[in-house]
């Protein structure tokens, strides 16, 4: 019988554990046994195994010394205390010793299998769980995406796809590639969707199949009707975060936020200059560049593309005759979230805080610049890590706990996410093309058509035009573009990278969360 698992069992009574012992090795189980802590310690520190069962009443040493004993020698080894006693305090001792699990006295074989699966197989049974599960599902999910009419449905099957991208992702399973697969045939059709119907939509404000909630509403439709109400808003504007990346920041919030979770579709570009102003002024891009041209910046500017923010939001105030008082703060370092958090209580003045944080969109162009960055952020998975370490260590997770207990209603949302770039696409463009990887825009642009959406019209889409001929490409699903010139060095130095512009279920459609303090 091939071995399951070594484990070495500790008891002052062994000789009674008998027929629990024999249960273990029939199951496969390789089982030493000891009836003191001094000889525990000693078989520990001779050879390794994959948990230890350790009663917690001895006599000479202890089973809480024996503990301690056992994870100096051995700190990774799970150790599950076994007990006559339900005192309180014991057990607060055992699990501050970081045992693994803990058994109440009399045992009976299946709570021992039980903890056995939970502390030694969970990652291969979990594995094969899932795995199952996503085969099972394979075909309902290719449906909904075949079937998808609507951009409802892209939604649905968007958050499918990342529902079990991060089930998968916690697995050795092999059906993460099929995943890649079938969500890279999700971006297709999202792409083939989007190309249809995009114009349509922004040209007929009030179509019945324009998605309910695009990048101008966001104020309209979310913060104005909470300001009505009465409700303090803060409205927190995270750049370039994904809805996987939201997912796993969720469960950091999740205990103390009642969570009312959507997702929104941006415009397009998927980029800063185009969907945040768009959020901010409540106004597609063209509108703004002709209403407001002092605080549109071109393309072709040295200027930074989001420094006229707070002047934007206050232009939507007056046009909807908003007499509510706001302020602005952008985040770009710790330094500046743990100053945030301080002044909290003396913001609660005004009606509506807006707090752009800039660390996910500085983190993407990290990666693509940095080589160790790329390393530590290789795939989809890595990313989201990174994503989540950086929250859970940063000050940004104070002012989560600090709104938490503040009188504030949340929202919290972003102006676009980014797709992980690998299939280019050759692009010619002269010296004015602007340098964004997923989206062009020129008079003299050079491309195969079949290969992106292209906009011959930007007046359809509301998208400022320099010049007469001006036009937009944009890339779909994984592509990005890359020049003819150096062709092999610039695809080499972007394939894999995060890049934002485009159109992609990762790019357009994204979180829009609304966070009400549990202590309400």
């Amino acid at each position: 019988m091939t071995t399951t698992a070594k484990l070495l069992w500790i008891d002052d009574e062994i000789e009674l554990l008998k027929a629990h012992i024999l249960f273990l090795e029939k199951k496969g189980y390789d089982v030493d046994t000891v009836s003191n802590g001094y000889d525990a310690l000693d078989m520990v520190g001779e050879q390794t195994y994959d948990l230890i069962l350790l009663d917690e009443n001895m006599p000479g040493l202890s089973g809480l010394e024996t503990l301690t004993r056992i994870k100096v020698i051995s700190p990774t080894t799970p150790v599950v205390m076994v007990t006559k006693s339900e005192e309180e305090n014991i057990m607060d001792q055992a699990i501050g010793s970081q045992i693994a699990d803990y058994l109440i006295k009399p045992v009976n074989p299946t709570q021992i299998l039980l903890t056995l699966k939970k502390n030694i197989h969970l990652r291969e049974i979990v594995t094969v769980q899932t795995q199952t599960a996503y085969q099972q599902n394979f075909g309902q999910l290719s449906m909904l995406i075949s079937d998808a009419a609507n951009i409802d449905d892209w939604m649905e099957v968007y958050r499918r796809l990342v529902a079990w991208e991060l089930q998968l992702s916690e697995t050795d399973s092999a059906m993460k590639e099929m995943l890649i697969m079938q969500k890279s045939e999700a971006n297709h059709g999202f792409a083939r969707f989007v190309a249809k119907n995009y114009l349509h939509w922004i040209s007929e404000a009030e179509a019945a199949d324009r998605p309910q909630t695009m990048s101008p509403d966001i104020f309209k439709r979310r913060v104005f009707p909470l300001l009505d109400q009465g409700e303090k808003v803060f409205l927190l504007v995270i750049d370039n975060f994904r809805y996987d990346q939201w997912r796993v920041i969720m469960n950091e919030i999740a205990d103390l936020f009642q969570v009312d979770e959507s997702l929104y579709c941006s415009i397009l570009p998927t980029a800063t200059q185009y969907a945040r102003n768009a959020i901010f002024s409540g106004l597609m891009p063209n509108v703004i560049a002709e209403m407001f041209p002092d605080l549109w910046v071109d393309e072709d500017s040295e200027e930074g593309k989001n420094l006229n923010e707070a002047p934007l939001i206050q232009t939507q105030f007056r046009r909807y005759r908003r007499q509510h008082t706001f302020t602005y703060n952008k985040i770009n370092d710790s330094a500046a979230a743990e100053k945030l958090v301080q002044q909290l209580p003396s913001q609660m003045k005004y009606d509506l805080n807006v707090c752009v944080l800039n660390f996910i969109d500085m983190l993407s162009h990290a990666r693509t610049e940095s080589r160790m960055v790329r390393e530590l952020a290789n795939n989809e998975a890595a990313y989201r890590s990174i994503t989540l370490s950086w929250f859970r260590h940063s000050a940004v997770a104070d002012l989560f706990r600090s709104l938490a207990q503040s009188d504030y209603h949340v929202i919290l949302t972003t102006d676009h996410g980014s797709i992980r770039c690998s299939n280019p696409v050759r692009v010619k463009g002269d010296k004015n093309t602007n340098t964004n990887l997923r989206y062009k825009l020129g008079k003299n642009l050079e491309y195969n058509p079949r290969e992106v959406f292209d906009i011959t019209n930007p007046h359809q889409a509301q998208l400022p035009s320099p010049n007469l001929s001006t036009r937009y490409i944009f890339a779909t699903g994984n592509s990005f573009f890359a020049y003819p010139n150096n062709y092999n060095y610039y695809v080499s130095y972007y394939r894999d990278t995060f890049q934002h512009g485009g159109i992609s279920m990762e790019e357009m459609l994204i979180p829009l969360v609304e966070l009400t303090p549990k202590k309400r």
